[in-house]
């Protein structure tokens, strides 16, 4: 099973601590590393391999719960803008990574992609150290936030 399946899985089942909140297209959820507090990815439920596997209603209902994280994280961080990636080259499967962008970044990173930052080194996302943003995102989003009927 892939990543994103797998964390899908996990958050259907309420073993995904990087849970914000179930949204109308899928999953809400933090980063597993935080070196730009408040990224965020969107998971899809049920999983598909691009956007362009969605029909016009899904796509619609996607692309604006991505528009909706954005807002919120944008609020909760303060941060100069968001930026927003669905890429598929290294996990084949529709996800959007959700990155708010600071004034506070040296220059020469906050001018070019995330992806030149160094993961590796990048501080993990925890409750105790991210829990609380976490929590502010999701009352954030609570107006916006799809739940299943029981």
């Amino acid at each position: 099973m892939s990543l994103i399946s797998q964390r899908v899985e996990l958050a259907r089942h309420g073993a995904n601590d990087k849970v914000i909140c179930r949204m109308a297209s899928g999953w809400a959820v933090m980063g597993d590393v935080q070196f730009l507090p408040g990224y965020c990815l969107l998971l899809p439920d049920p999983v598909v391999p691009s956007l362009n596997d969605l029909d016009t209603e899904a796509r619609t209902r996607y692309l604006l719960d991505m528009a909706r994280i954005g807002d919120a994280v944008l609020q909760a961080t303060g941060a100069l803008r968001m930026n927003y990636e669905i890429l598929g080259n290294t996990e084949p499967e529709l996800h959007c990574h959700i990155f708010p962008r600071y004034s506070s970044e040296p220059e020469e990173k906050r001018k070019m992609p995330v992806w030149f930052y160094d993961w590796k080194a990048a501080t993990p996302f925890t409750e105790q150290a991210h829990g609380a943003l976490r929590r502010q995102i999701a009352q954030l989003l609570a107006e916006s936030c799809w739940r299943p009927k029981e």
